[in-house]
């Protein structure tokens, strides 16, 4: 499971100096695995403590990056702890779910996904 922290990475500073950077996946890290695919998607999803995002695949390349909360990422059958400040890479067609370490408490993420080459269009409405 590929589950990178922005506690293990150094800022860099970007832009003349004047911004740091924590580099989660460098730039073109990435290029040769995802050419000739699209970004598919970004957004900011909630669970909330007793929910779930039940076990689902898709033609993507899908990062989680964890704004608050705590959860359970699952991924083809693996599973860890994420949190605050981690970035979670989850490969093109492998099953994942997620789910809030508490009853009681959500986790807030933001989502991106890159689309492999030629991926049909995908119905999220069924996930």
């Amino acid at each position: 499971m590929d589950v990178r922290s922005i506690e293990d990475v150094p800022a860099s500073p970007e832009h003349q100096g004047t911004v740091p950077v924590w580099w989660l996946f460098k730039p073109r890290e990435m290029r040769d695995e995802t050419l000739g695919g699209h970004l598919e998607l970004v957004s900011e999803f909630e669970v909330m403590g007793g929910g779930e995002v039940h076990p689902h695949s898709h033609p993507t390349f899908e990062f989680y990056y964890v704004l608050t909360g705590r959860g359970l990422m699952t991924i083809k059958g693996e599973s860890r702890e994420i949190r605050q400040g981690d970035l979670v890479k989850i490969p093109p067609n492998a099953v994942h779910s997620l789910k809030p370490v508490s009853p009681n408490a959500s986790i807030r993420c933001l989502a991106f996904a890159v689309a492999v080459k030629d991926a049909p269009a995908i119905d999220y409405s069924s996930e």
